[in-house]
Formats: structure tokens, C-alpha cells, sequence
């Protein structure tokens, strides 16, 4: 029997996700008697239990800080143990909102404007309003420089940016990019190749943390995607390309706004959610890949190091 550890829960605002990715992947795994299959937190008896258990494969189930960041994956790297999913340099490039966006620039993926905005070196607040109007303009999105699953992500006017800029003063920095209206499509990559595209339509002012998560935020999930076979050609290329770029191994899925027949990037996950409500499993039973075979492509992808 396959030895499968899977690793979820962690310490970041994701944490109730990771577990309920986890008891998806895991009631999966367990009906296929091929696999001994345990579930671990990244607690102070990790590596002990990773020990202990000696796995073939550690299959990473964390989401957000800690788990797809590049930290994780250096204990992984330590131990030489081989895990799913991207690699230290590639978990820490996409995690980092301002370094992807540098990387999507110089390779000439379209992107929204933005700039680093830092707590310890706040000007005045009229002074900073005035700046802000004229490098991005509002509306304007605030979020984390490294977070995921649109956790602490706001829509400002200038009316309530100081507000909600507030909020997010414990991450000490920030991201303040420009709003981008229109559609929300997102692509899946897995193995390198095209994995297919979503379109999603939120009830609410975008597919945020609720919208992503709560049964009852009604989300319409459109696939295929109402768009011409260019369009579809041309914005899963531009995932393809930053999964390449990032050197993301496995599944990745990157997230676009669709507006004035143009695609801008907004970032690259390495870690997407497999709960029933997750969009790359749904992408990929549109494609005849059931759940079981969606998790051994992405358990045959493990290795130690990329």
C-alpha cells in the first residue's frame, strides 16, 4: 500500500478550509484500498509523526502562510521526502503579490497597475490621497501581500480606503492595486498542461472569502465559458505561461478580470482548494477527470525539489 500524508490545517486564516480539503481528499483516498492514508497538522510533533509514518509522499493540503509559502515545503526539502504540489521558490514568488506581479510585468502578462504600500512610512493621510488618485485611481483593491482565498481582500471608494486600510495595519504592508470591472475567469493548470477555465458570477462585489466558501453566497459557476475560442486560447495560454514562469509543479489555477476584451492576471495559486465547492475539481469532471484521478495526477507530480 501507497503510504499518503497528508498535511492541513496550519496556523493561517485558511485553516478550517485546509481540513475540509483535507476530509475531501482523504474519504477519496481511503475508499481506494491502495493507499494508507493519515491526515497531520503542522504541529510541534510534525517531523517526528513524518518519521514515524514514512511516508512514499506527502500530499500538502495547507492553504495561506506556512503551508504555501515556501515554508512547509523547506522542512520537506530538509527531510527529502517527496510532496505535491510547487516548490520552495515557486510557493514563495506566487504567495508574494508584488514579487508575481514584477515577474507577470517583465514577461509582459498583463496585470493591474499597483504599488506596496508600507504602515511604517505612512505620510499624512491627505498627501497619501492624493497620490493614490493619481497612480491608481479609484475604485482600488486592498489586500495582503502574501494571504489566500481573497481573505482580508476590500474594494475601496474614496470614501471608506482609510477604513479599511485600517483594518490591515498587522501586516505592517499591503498591496493597493486598481480595480479592474468585468468577468472573473480562472484557469486551472495541471501537469503543465491546460486543465480548462470557469467563469464565476458572485452575487456579491466580487468572489471573495463568502463567495468562495459559503454554500449559501449562490455563486453561478458558468463552464465552458461564453467566450470565443481566441479568448479561451489566449487567457489559458497567459495561466500556462505563469504557471511556467513561476515554476509551479502540479495544479495551479490563476485568476483574471475580462474587461474591454483584455485579460488581466491577478494572481497565481499553487495550493487551490479540493472542498466540493473548489473550482479546479469542478474544471476538471467538466473534462471527464473524476476527483480519484484529479488526486493521482497530482500525487504523481510529487517530487522532492523544483
Amino acid at each position: 500500500m501507497k503510504k499518503i500524508f497528508i498535511v492541513a490545517g496550519g496556523y493561517s486564516k485558511e485553516r478550517e478550509i485546509s481540513l475540509e480539503t483535507a476530509k475531501s481528499v482523504y474519504s477519496e483516498l481511503i475508499s481506494n484500498k491502495k493507499y494508507n492514508v493519515r491526515i497531520f497538522e503542522p504541529d510541534g510533533n510534525f517531523v517526528k509523526n513524518l518519521r514515524k509514518f514514512k511516508p512514499d509522499v506527502v500530499l500538502n493540503l495547507l492553504h495561506g502562510r506556512y503551508g504555501e509559502d515556501g515554508y512547509i515545503q523547506s522542512i520537506l526539502e530538509i527531510e527529502k521526502i517527496k510532496y505535491t504540489h510547487s516548490g520552495v521558490l515557486s510557493s514563495s514568488l506566487a504567495i508574494d503579490k508584488e514579487l508575481s506581479k514584477k515577474i507577470y510585468i517583465k514577461n509582459k502578462i498583463l496585470t493591474p497597475s499597483y504599488f506596496k504600500y508600507s504602515f511604517k512610512n505612512i505620510q499624512n493621510k491627505k498627501k497619501s490621497e492624493i497620490y493614490l488618485k493619481k497612480k491608481i485611481g479609484f475604485p482600488l483593491v486592498i489586500k495582503p501581500l502574501n494571504e489566500g482565498s481573497s481573505v482580508n481582500v476590500f474594494i475601496c471608494d474614496r470614501k471608506n480606503f482609510f477604513k479599511n486600510l485600517n483594518r490591515l495595519k498587522d501586516y505592517e504592508e499591503v498591496l493597493i492595486e486598481k480595480f479592474i470591472p468585468g468577468r472573473e475567469i480562472q484557469v486551472a493548470i495541471l501537469s503543465e498542461k491546460i486543465l480548462g477555465a470557469i467563469e464565476l458570477k458572485p452575487r456579491r462585489k466580487f468572489y471573495d472569502y463568502q463567495a468562495k466558501y459559503n454554500p449559501n453566497s449562490k455563486t453561478e459557476h458558468i463552464i465552458p465559458v461564453d467566450i470565443t475560442k481566441e479568448q479561451y486560447k489566449k487567457v489559458t495560454n497567459i495561466a500556462l505561461k505563469a504557471h511556467k514562469l513561476l515554476k509551479c509543479r502540479g495544479v495551479s489555477r490563476s485568476d483574471f478580470r475580462f474587461f474591454n476584451n483584455k485579460f488581466y492576471l491577478l494572481e497565481t495559486n499553487t495550493q487551490p482548494g479540493m472542498t466540493s465547492l473548489s473550482l479546479v475539481p469542478e474544471i476538471a469532471k467538466f473534462n471527464n477527470i473524476t476527483f480519484e484521478n484529479l488526486i493521482k495526477k497530482i500525487l504523481k507530480d510529487a517530487s522532492i525539489n523544483k
